[in-house]
């Protein structure tokens, strides 16, 4: 039944959570599973001369995240013996990054955290979890943290 399943993961306990109960299905439909990370597009174009980061060194401190971000994930599946592939996606909106990945690899349901984010950044940013959900046609699976 679900033979692919997608996970975006940022590091939080909640993306973990969900990588759990993906993984947990994936034993049950003998399937495998996709962790995705998406990084923003350099987010401080356009707000002036001072910005919070040069391009370059928010460039490299996104793919390190990323990195250690799926990593982590791709080893809790590993050990759990499912197999376990890694994407980063570039893109101004997460959730259009997951549907991108989504697409792209023909997954048979999303699992995510209900967030990620929190305080400030979550109010301004919205929830990702919410537009997935209301632009995909795909099963998500939503776990609380």
């Amino acid at each position: 039944m679900f033979k692919h399943i997608l996970v975006p993961v940022d590091g939080s306990s909640t993306a973990l959570l969900a990588m759990d109960k993906a993984i947990e299905l994936a034993k049950v439909f003998d399937g495998k599973v996709t962790a995705v990370h998406v990084i923003d597009q350099y987010p401080f174009a356009g707000i002036g001369a001072d910005y919070a980061y040069g391009q370059t060194e928010y460039q490299a401190a996104a793919t390190a995240s990323a990195k250690q971000s799926l990593a982590q994930a791709s080893g809790v599946a590993e050990a759990a013996g499912v197999p376990c592939a890694q994407r980063v996606v570039e893109g101004h909106a997460v959730h259009e990054g997951v549907l991108e990945a989504a697409a792209a690899d023909d997954v048979d349901l999303i699992i995510m955290g209900s967030h990620g984010r929190h305080g400030i950044e979550k109010l301004l940013l919205g929830s990702v979890t919410q537009r997935v959900l209301s632009h995909t046609t795909l099963p998500v699976l939503v776990v609380r943290g």
